[in-house]
């Protein structure tokens, strides 16, 4: 009997859901709280309410009522079978609109209510229902809580399908996928991947088909759906969607386009690469080209913004050249790739001249760069693009390059002892495909960089004296720990692990050509006692084995130099350095059947094989380290007898046949065998008790033949 009267009420709103709210309070039976919520959300709907009659209606009804609406399945007499559903959803959105109940965990367990409601079909008369149900999700969203409960819960999949029906409110459903992607993308592929390639799917169907300003907008959009993960090139589903996009972004960056167009269309060029690099353009003449110009306008974005900077411009441009930076980054790997390459040897030699010009106006903008702004992320995405071309072209840009060092080495050496407070710009763009990277580790790409400039004297020097090795150090013991708590199990090479041994690069290179330095500076003493503690524990796991050689042969280059510090004299952790320097120089060959004639012929050992084009150089390199390091620690000769060595290597060569030592492994061996004989008697005589006067004869081991008719 309610009914009529609210449904003519037009007195003072709020005094009306005073009125309201008393009759919730005092309600006899459910008729009349009833009665009264029928008003209350007409307010509701009507957007009477502030946060103050919110908390109030709150503080009324609380959650049960709203809940037990949702459950009931009988409506009043004359009304449709949703209606009691429909109220409740609007109080529930009703109380969303507080950010503290939306988070609540009353309303986080309604979330697959709110997913069942979105995959109903839904009459002409249920559409309000539906965005109730958007608006308790958008709020869902906005917590602390929220998107790991909509992940799990099963909401990107409700909300996939509710875009993929186009039914009322699929624009609400894609922005809401937007906003989960953006926050929890990974949990969202792990668990929802079949459903997002299908959203995907879609959007690039319309991106293809679109021929107005739709193309562009969709340009916004596509990035978010493009996972850093496998299932776009690993399914036919995701190959259809890449080849679709190619051809969409190949119409509109063939075309004339405004800023305003061509933007996006780099930032969603840039997403894919981050994705696939540039597996999702296709080889042959028109990939080529695309290739090309997708770099050259990048380079010419990079040039208009950074060549004259305007503070407020710069501003808002930066998202747009981090994009073109992922891009540039693809161009320097695709110009020095050699195997299957999609750019002509001329398209490569153009695109490098190009980008030098861009790098050049990357070093300009970061020679302007003032104090305050080093925390901003952009800088980190400059520093991060400048390293990935130092780390390849060594020749041009050099005098550049060097005079922009010392801010280099200033702003790794900020963000690494500070910890930078700096959020990703872009995060996707920021982020490696393997493990991603903070914002403070800009060491991580300058140090190919610094690996080849620490091999010229100038680069050299500025480095040193910019106290570059002493932050390396610092460095390398970080990374040394998180080495060190990572899983023991054989993985993918981290960047922690490509990071050690590029520093090893570069300390040997300041070991082999600033060997003074090593001497004087304490910085080489703390590497040393690191070096020491951790071939040991490393040398065991052999997938482990290419940092083992660099620090193996880092470690006895430095003996060398260091042999009179305390840490070298017979010490502990000096014995077992050397007893696994030793193990792995002698565990790298082996004899096996030679299929050229009858005998045997010296081999790489079966576990060194799959590592050897890495660790050649410093196996030899090792070699002639422990030959400079036997005279002058007495008692390493006894350390190389315990390992069997001088045995096991005397036996190898003269079991083998001599023509199938090559002659860098004659001289290597011999270095080491001479040292031995003439540091120690018993070495000496083990030598001989094998035969090694006539087997240093027929490999022409002249030292070690004299060496050994000496009494």
């Amino acid at each position: 009997q309610h009914f009529p009267v609210m449904a003519s009420d037009s007195g003072d709103g709020h005094a009306t859901l005073k009125r309201c709210l008393g009759v919730l309070r005092d309600a006899r039976n459910d008729s009349e709280q009833f009665a009264a919520l029928l008003l209350v959300t007409k307010a509701v709907r009507a957007g009477e309410v502030d946060a103050k009659t919110r908390r109030q209606i709150f503080d009324a009804i609380g959650f049960t009522f709203p809940t037990r609406l949702l459950i009931s399945r009988q409506p009043p007499a004359g009304c449709p079978p949703h209606t009691f559903r429909a109220l409740g959803l609007t109080l529930l959105a009703c109380f969303c609109t507080d950010p503290e109940l939306a988070g609540h965990s009353q309303i986080l367990n309604k979330i697959p209510t709110f997913n069942d409601i979105l995959l109903s079909p839904c009459d002409p008369d249920c559409t309000s229902m539906v965005d109730d149900v958007y608006q308790c999700l958008g709020a869902v969203l906005a917590t602390a809580r929220g998107p790991r409960e909509l992940v799990t819960k099963g909401t990107v999949s409700a909300l996939c399908q509710a875009y993929l029906n186009g039914g009322h409110g699929s624009d609400r459903a894609l922005a809401l996928l937007v906003g989960l992607l953006a926050i929890a993308e990974a949990k969202c592929w792990q668990r929802d991947a079949p459903q997002l390639l299908a959203v995907l799917s879609k959007l690039s169907i319309d991106f293809l088909k679109a021929e107005d300003m739709t193309k562009f907008e969709l340009c916004e959009v596509l990035p978010h759906f493009i996972p850093l993960s496998p299932p776009l090139t690993e399914s036919s589903q995701g190959s259809e969607c890449l080849c679709r996009l190619y051809k969409g972004l190949a119409d509109i960056l063939g075309s004339k386009l405004s800023q305003s167009q061509r933007d996006p269309a780099l930032k969603l060029a840039a997403s894919l690469v981050q994705a696939c690099g540039a597996e999702w353009i296709p080889a042959g003449s028109a990939g080529s080209k695309f290739l090309a110009l997708l770099v050259n306008l990048a380079c010419v974005e990079v040039r208009l913004t950074l060549e004259e900077p305007d503070p407020v411009e710069l501003e808002g441009k930066k998202e747009v050249v981090t994009a073109c930076y992922i891009l540039m980054e693809m161009g320097i790997q695709e110009c020095l790739r050699e195997e299957n390459p999609l750019l002509e040897n001329m398209q490569k030699m153009q695109l490098m001249r190009i980008m030098e010009e861009a790098f050049g106006a990357v070093i300009f903008y970061l020679r302007q760069v003032k104090q305050e702004e080093l925390q901003d992320p952009f800088i980190f995405a400059s520093v991060r693009v400048l390293g990935a071309w130092m780390a390849e072209e060594t020749s041009s840009l050099k005098q550049e390059i060097c005079e922009l060092l010392p801010f280099l080495v200033d702003y790794a050496r900020k963000l690494f002892k500070e910890g930078s407070p700096a959020v990703s710009l872009l995060q996707a763009e920021l982020a490696s495909t393997e493990d991603s990277a903070l914002p403070q580790d800009a060491l991580r790409f300058l140090l190919p960089g610094f690996c080849h400039l620490t091999a010229e004297d100038r680069p050299r020097d500025i480095l040193i004296s910019e106290g570059a090795p002493a932050l390396l150090c610092e460095y390398f013991l970080q990374q040394w720990e998180v080495l060190s708590s990572e899983a023991t199990a054989p993985a993918p090479l981290t960047s922690t692990e490509m990071s050690l041994q590029t520093m090893c690069g570069v300390f040997l290179n300041l070991v082999v050509t600033a060997p003074d330095l090593v001497r004087r500076d304490k910085t080489f003493s703390s590497l040393m006692d690191v070096l020491l503690k951790s071939l040991p524990l490393l040398l065991p796991q052999k997938h482990h084995l290419v940092l083992a050689a660099n620090i193996a042969t880092l470690g006895l280059m430095m003996a060398r130099i260091l042999a009179g510090s305390a840490a070298l004299q017979e010490t502990q952790s000096a014995k077992e350095f050397f007893g696994a320097a030793i193990r792995f120089l002698s565990q790298a060959h082996t004899a096996q059947a030679d299929p050229s004639s009858d005998g045997l012929a010296v081999a790489v050992s079966p576990s060194y094989v799959s590592a050897w084009g890495d660790i050649s150089e410093l196996w030899f390199l090792g070699m002639q380290a422990l030959a400079g390091c036997i005279p002058r620690f007495p008692w390493l000769p006894h350390a190389a007898l315990q390992a069997h060595w001088v045995e096991g290597l005397s036996q190898l060569l003269s079991r083998v046949t001599p023509s199938s030592v090559d002659f860098e492994l004659i001289t290597a061996f011999q270095a080491v065998l001479v040292e031995l004989a003439r540091a120690s008697e018993q070495c000496r005589d083990v030598i001989l008790s094998h035969h090694g006067t006539e087997w240093a004869n027929l490999y022409g081991m002249a030292a070690l033949e004299q060496c050994l008719a000496e009494q």
